[in-house]
């Protein structure tokens, strides 16, 4: 078992950023992976020039990767922004907006699940208008996704880096996971779990994917403290990711983390050919 018998991607949005977009796709395949993800990459425009979709598409094609994880427009990531579905408004209104932009993209490359980020709460808003039109955009969400074959994940984020996002524990994500499936009927909501996250909020990891491994469409990882490439913090993966396999999770592991003060192409020294 471990990091031998794991299915890792490449986030190329956290990892090889000291490279243009276009060329991230090509330096993952030669650090020796098949398959990347995605924040969505224009973090200023939800609906990009096609032109813009279409060369990203030509450089995953040409690097002989599969994309396998596309964030929907998220607002500004990394930055204040935590994602736009739940946030009244203009920000709501681009998150519509981009809602089949993604979909159409990630179809267009066999990309089969989709991340809505829920977005912070906003001072002055009920959070319970927040929660209702978060349910509004989750379920036109899940319908595109589904449209196309795909799963539509759901985050936990972290309190300490994310004090305004009220989805931080991994319940708090698979409640809302339950009741757009309900909404939907459609099952295709699923948990994104990602372990550094939940180790930031204290979460017994292994109680976590005893309980919730049914319910996860994707695992991101990276160490705690720091943010880093695993043994550069205190997170046991190797028996974390055998607990997921034997828990029946046999798919992706999305490789999340930084780079540290080095290039990307060395900061996987950790992982075994």
């Amino acid at each position: 078992m471990g990091f031998a018998d794991q299915r890792f991607n490449v986030n190329l949005s956290i990892l090889f950023t000291e490279l243009p977009l276009l060329e991230r796709p090509a330096a993952a395949a030669a650090a020796g992976f098949t398959a990347v993800e995605l924040w969505w990459p224009w973090v200023d425009s939800p609906v990009p020039e096609q032109a813009e979709l279409d060369a990203l598409k030509h450089a995953i094609d040409e690097a002989g990767v599969q994309l396998t994880g596309l964030n929907f427009y998220a607002g500004q990531l990394p930055g204040p922004d935590r994602g736009a579905l739940s946030v009244p408004g203009e920000e709501s209104e681009r998150f519509r907006a981009n809602i089949d932009v993604a979909a159409g993209f990630a179809a267009s490359l066999g990309c089969t699940a989709l991340n809505a980020l829920y977005g912070n709460r906003v001072e002055g808003v009920d959070p319970a208008e927040q929660d209702a039109l978060a349910l509004e955009n989750l379920v036109l969400a899940a319908r595109a996704a589904d449209r196309i074959g795909a799963v539509l994940l759901i985050e936990a984020l972290n309190r300490p880096e994310s004090p305004l996002y009220p989805l931080v524990s991994a319940p708090a994500a698979v409640e809302v996971v339950d009741k757009v499936n309900e909404a939907t009927g459609l099952g295709n909501a699923r948990f994104l779990m990602d372990l550094y996250h939940l180790s930031m909020n204290g979460e017994d990891l292994p109680a976590v994917i005893e309980r919730f491994a049914a319910k996860t469409g994707h695992v991101q990882i990276a160490d705690n403290p720091g943010r880093g490439a695993p043994g550069t913090g205190s997170l046991p993966f190797e028996d974390l990711l055998d607990q997921l396999t034997k828990a029946g999770y046999d798919g992706w592991v999305g490789l999340e983390y930084k780079p540290g003060d080095r290039p990307s192409a060395e900061a996987f020294d950790w992982l075994a050919r």
